[in-house]
C-alpha cells in the first residue's frame, strides 16, 4: 500500500514538473522579448526541474542519489534567479529594450535617479 501511494507521488510529481518544463519551454518560443522570455525559462523551468529531482529522490532508495537530487535542487533555487537577474541587467545595459507593451520600466527610473549613467 505504502508502495502505491508512493508511486502515485513520483508520478504525480514528474507530470507536474514535465508540465512546468513544458510550460517553461512554450514561453521562451512564444513570448514576445528577451526579459519575458527570460523570466519563463528562470521559474518555469527552476519549477520542472526541481519537481523531476524531487520525484527522483522520493523514488531511489539510494542515499547518495537522495543527496544528489536534494543538492541539485538547492543548486538550481540559489543560482536560477541571480543568473538571469544579473542576464537581463546585462541586457539592458546593452541597449535591449523592453517590449512595447511593457508598463512600467523601473531601471529607466533608477538610471535617471543615478543621473543618466549606465547601470
Amino acid at each position: 500500500m505504502i508502495e502505491l501511494l508512493q508511486n502515485f507521488l513520483v508520478g504525480s510529481m514528474m507530470l507536474l514538473g514535465a508540465f512546468f518544463a513544458l510550460t517553461a519551454a512554450i514561453g521562451v518560443l512564444r513570448l514576445p522579448e528577451l526579459y519575458t522570455r527570460m523570466h519563463a525559462a528562470s521559474k518555469a523551468g527552476v519549477v520542472g526541474s526541481g519537481l523531476l529531482l524531487l520525484a527522483l529522490a522520493l523514488f531511489q532508495h539510494d542515499l547518495s542519489t537522495v543527496t544528489r537530487a536534494i543538492a541539485a535542487i538547492i543548486f538550481l533555487l540559489l543560482t536560477a534567479p541571480i543568473s538571469a537577474h544579473l542576464l537581463a541587467r546585462a541586457a539592458y545595459g546593452a541597449g535591449y529594450r523592453l517590449w512595447d507593451g511593457s508598463v512600467l520600466d523601473e531601471m529607466a527610473k533608477e538610471r535617471n535617479r543615478r543621473g543618466g549613467k549606465q547601470v
